[in-house]
């Protein structure tokens, strides 16, 4: 039995996503954000760190959305939501889900809260690197999945490292220039959101309108 704690369309979305997909025993915590619920004492003892996602995993704390999407490939081998060991595709599933989360997630935040990195003067410098860094993220995406696609591992069904990218596609639907513009990223999406498990997450966290 897991318990996630959430926020609706944040980084736990994908926890939540995967746990459905997998046919998972799970239990949900909604965080109230606006009420700073992420930041009291109780929910700081469990994540330090005062964000979601935090997942209880035998009831012991774990979180970082990366971190337990790997978590939940290797608890759920069944489901095939990673590379075995000693495949080679496992280098590439590695090196994209640390990428999504260590540059593309990062950028993504210093968009939708420029006044964290530099203050409440910077607020279109910062958000103009952030697109930049955003955009050049999804070509890069693009340009791999048209030669190792479907997947983004070569894969023939996804990995943990698709439905973290589709997650992050879904948060670029408000940028001047959505992710949905380069042809592979829309085509991978289609395919993602097309799983009978992203209409019951959607439908968990209240959520509509894309894509």
């Amino acid at each position: 039995m897991y318990t996630l704690y959430y926020m609706p369309g944040a980084a736990s979305f994908v926890v939540h996503w995967l746990l459905i997909d997998i046919g998972a025993s799970y239990r949900l915590v909604c965080v109230d954000g606006e009420r700073g619920e992420h930041k009291s004492p109780e929910y700081l003892r469990l994540n330090p760190n005062g964000m979601v996602p935090l997942l209880l995993v035998d009831g012991r704390p774990v979180y970082e959305a990366a971190a337990l999407g790997l978590l939940l490939a290797e608890r759920h081998p069944e489901h095939a939501l990673a590379p075995v060991l000693g495949d080679p595709r496992r280098e590439m599933y590695l090196q994209w889900m640390l990428h999504l989360a260590n540059t593309v997630q990062p950028a993504f935040r210093n968009w939708f809260y420029p006044t964290e990195p530099a203050g409440e003067g910077a607020q279109e410098v910062v958000q103009s690197m952030a697109r930049s860094r955003l955009e050049a993220a999804f070509q890069r995406l693009n340009d791999h999945l048209l030669v190792q696609g479907p997947y983004i591992c070569g894969t023939d069904t996804p990995t943990v490292v698709d439905f973290h990218a589709a997650m992050l596609a879904r948060w670029s639907r408000h940028l001047p220039t959505s992710a949905l513009h380069w042809p592979a990223i829309a085509s991978l999406v289609e395919r993602m959101t097309a799983r009978r498990s992203f209409a019951a997450v959607c439908q968990a966290e209240d959520l509509s309108g894309w894509p």
